[in-house]
């Protein structure tokens, strides 16, 4: 029988956390993720599942946790917000160069700097282009609803396991705060050592006899090896790529004029194409459930039919940059976008649309 609870986006996460059986979650608090770490410890979920939950001294010493933990073969987690993840891309950049499976959440804030803890999509760039130094991505999951907030832990997990890579959960503020109804997955248990083992060759267990390296390391002083291991990692990037590009489409079947938009922006689009549809406009939306990935493939194909695109974003203009790339033709590609906090409502996304293209 479903598990059906009200709760909040950052709430969620923390239920599908124990449900899905991590091991440890490591993290800071820093509005509007809060009620991650909060909850987790009110749940304490130490007694029931082993999980362990820690606040640690700082967003740094929190992510450096998470790579020890995630070299093991334990699944870990971490979250933060904007700033707090900006702390943290060191770290991030080593346990993509090492390979490992995490899982990371950032509830967006806006900014730059400390900016407000209003919400906004300004970490785009951030997520999908690796906020950190090196060739490396992350694969970043784009939830639009509290049920995706529960269900992308597991499907945040089952990638970074199958593809030894991180993976981050990209939210903002408004889908961290907001509450509606969501099904809970029911509760798996932990793995056991010998599962670790056996799913997990190549964890490290400090002992020269055991399974996999002794130590995790990221330092490569052979230039020629550093490349190996870089080409490597771009194969895998495109494997990925090829496989786990994840997108929405909204009534694009007949559509003259294209909406796009990711996270909670989407829903407010929906809004806007279902009003332009009421007056006659024939508008579609299409949204990327996955960032990196990113749909490019859907973009070319839609683009090849419409007049135009409106790309809508709580930001001044960062996915509409992919956008651009994955264009086949010259078709004209707009942006509306709102900083500081303030979210827009779906009138200002259909006059947007209107002004922009000139619709009567």
């Amino acid at each position: 029988m479903e598990e059906v609870r009200l709760m909040k986006g950052n709430e969620a996460i923390a239920h599908a956390a124990i449900r899905y059986g991590v091991d440890g979650y490591f993290g800071y608090p820093i509005t509007p993720q809060s009620e991650i770490l909060e909850t987790l410890e009110e749940l304490m979920p130490w007694d029931t599942t082993g999980m362990v939950v820690l606040q640690a001294e700082s967003e740094v010493a929190a992510i450096n946790m998470v790579y020890g933990g995630a070299a093991t073969g334990k699944a870990c987690m971490t979250s933060s917000s904007s700033p707090g993840v900006s702390l943290k891309q060191e770290g991030i950049s080593y346990i993509a160069a090492g390979e490992l499976p995490a899982l990371i959440i950032n509830c967006m804030r806006g900014g730059p700097g400390l900016g407000t803890i209003q919400p906004s999509q300004a970490d785009y760039f951030q997520a999908t282009k690796g906020g950190g130094h090196g060739d490396y991505h992350l694969i970043v999951l784009s939830p639009a609803t509290v049920q995706e907030m529960a269900d992308f832990v597991g499907l945040g997990f089952d990638l970074a396991y199958k593809y030894r890579n991180p993976v981050m959960m990209l939210a903002d503020g408004v889908v961290g705060q907001m509450m509606e109804k969501v099904v809970l997955p029911p509760q798996r248990p932990r793995r056991t050592d010998s599962e670790i083992a056996e799913q997990c060759p190549w964890a490290v267990t400090g002992r020269p006899e055991g399974r996999g390296p002794v130590v995790q390391t990221t330092l490569e002083l052979d230039p020629l090896k550093m490349e190996k291991h870089n080409l490597h990692l771009q194969e895998k990037y495109d494997l990925i790529s090829a496989n786990e590009v994840r997108y929405q489409e909204v009534d694009t079947d007949d559509a003259e004029y294209l909406v796009m938009a990711f996270g909670s922006v989407a829903r407010i689009c929906q809004k806007a194409v279902e009003e332009a549809r009421e007056q006659g406009i024939k508008v579609g939306l299409l949204r990327p459930v996955t960032l990196w990935p990113f749909p490019a493939e859907p973009v070319a194909r839609l683009s090849r039919k419409v007049k135009g695109i409106l790309v809508v974003e709580l930001n001044a203009g960062q996915m509409i940059e992919d956008v651009r790339l994955s264009l086949d033709e010259r078709i004209p590609v707009h942006h509306f976008g709102r900083m500081g906090g303030i979210v827009m409502d779906p009138d200002e996304v259909l006059d947007a649309l209107k002004a922009k293209f000139n619709i009567q």
